[in-house]
């Protein structure tokens, strides 16, 4: 998941928005850098206190744009209609338990549903870290009610409003299973990617897959099995280890020593005529393929190159290997198989791949046509 300030990401494709708000040092910028921008936790303590609305261009499955807002925002001050956001997102800190932070809360949920009853409302309890099991839950539990009873005190119709509280940290992967859980329901396309993953689970015998963002460790599906939160956790060390080694290795598809041994690449190969390649040739994980050091121009169409990796889970989980394979140059499948499917029965894991990278493709062009015909 790419994220630019750039005009030029902005325009021309139709993006779906997402509102952050929050009071002052509540962690709203932080959980976006964390997320987007791979800011290492520990350097969160040096962010300025967000003084102006900054607008975030993510390119996943479906370009987003977020608006990080400042504490003091208001409904009047914010500069558009709430009406233009599909989701808005309300941190707030777990130890701030007074009056003003629900009380903009409500505020923002009474003029949202007003404008755009369909509007999706989250509230990420943030900062769960400073705080024991015990505390962190009776935090959590008087946030909820003094929320939901504030929401009642303004209409009784909001008693069985939709509002969805959210447990996060950025110390942990709670800040992403949270954050993926807001994007399932901005995705029109999650049927068809859950029954993909269906797919490929039921004709591997996989027992979980997952389709993951690869720069900001966020699932945007899964198979319809539930998610444990162990192998959640893992996907999520497993990729940022990949990506932590994935820029010292390069695609040699280009090296002109190599390329006597193949043949020609057509201008643009269709995803059924690429297969997967061993873990020794990746490229950096989640982006295209590095140039070549070389004095000759770089021709202008290259072959697709997806690079793969797999490792045994023998000491925590006997007979399970989790694999890894690139599907767009944003998306990666992982998923969770039998060690002895993997081995002896590799060529069928990798024929499913194949055929499941097609799938997620067309759907991800045809959701980045869509975007583009809906702004011409």
């Amino acid at each position: 998941m790419s994220s630019s300030s750039s005009t030029a990401i902005s325009t021309g494709t139709s993006r779906t928005k997402i509102l952050f708000l929050g009071m002052r040092r509540s962690g709203k910028t932080s959980i976006l850098q964390v997320l987007f921008d791979d800011l290492p936790v520990k350097q969160t303590f040096y962010l300025e206190p967000t003084m102006r609305v900054a607008k975030h261009f993510i390119d996943t499955v479906i370009p987003l744009e977020i608006w990080d807002c400042p504490g003091n925002v208001t409904v009047d001050t914010l500069g558009a209609s709430l009406a233009d956001f599909s989701t808005i997102v309300f941190v707030i800190d777990i130890r701030d338990l007074y009056q003003h932070p629900v009380s903009k809360l409500v505020e923002f949920i009474v003029a949202a549903c007003q404008i755009n009853p369909d509007i999706n409302l989250e509230v990420f309890v943030h900062k769960a870290e400073r705080l024991q099991e015990d505390d962190k839950i009776e935090n959590f539990r008087q946030i909820h009610e003094r929320v939901m009873d504030r929401l009642v005190d303004e209409s009784p119709e909001f008693e069985q409003f939709p509002l969805n509280f959210h447990l996060t940290s950025i110390y942990d992967h709670s800040l992403r299973e949270a954050f993926s859980r807001v994007l399932h329901k901005l995705i029109d396309s999650l049927p068809y990617l859950e029954e993909l993953l269906n797919v490929f689970c039921s004709n591997t015998a996989s027992p979980k897959a997952f389709l993951f963002d690869t720069s900001s460790k966020i699932h945007v599906a899964t198979d319809t099995s539930p998610v444990d939160q162990a192998t959640h956790n893992l996907c999520c060390d497993y990729l940022s280890m990949l990506n932590s080694f994935g820029p010292l290795y390069k695609s040699n598809a280009n090296d002109p020593r190599t390329s006597r041994f193949s043949p020609t690449p057509a201008p643009t190969p269709p995803p059924t005529a690429t297969t997967s390649t061993p873990t020794s040739g990746t490229s950096p994980v989640g982006t295209p393929p590095l140039p070549t050091s070389s004095t000759s121009p770089v021709p202008p169409s290259k072959p697709h190159f997806y690079p793969s990796a797999a490792t045994s889970l023998s000491p925590s989980r006997p007979g399970t290997t989790l694999t890894y394979h690139l599907v767009t140059p944003h998306l990666a499948l992982l998923a969770l198989l039998p060690t002895t499917v993997y081995d002896m029965r590799r060529g069928l894991v990798e024929w499913n791949v194949v055929w499941f990278r097609e799938g997620v493709r067309e759907i991800w062009v045809s959701g980045l046509r869509g975007g583009l015909e809906d702004t011409g």
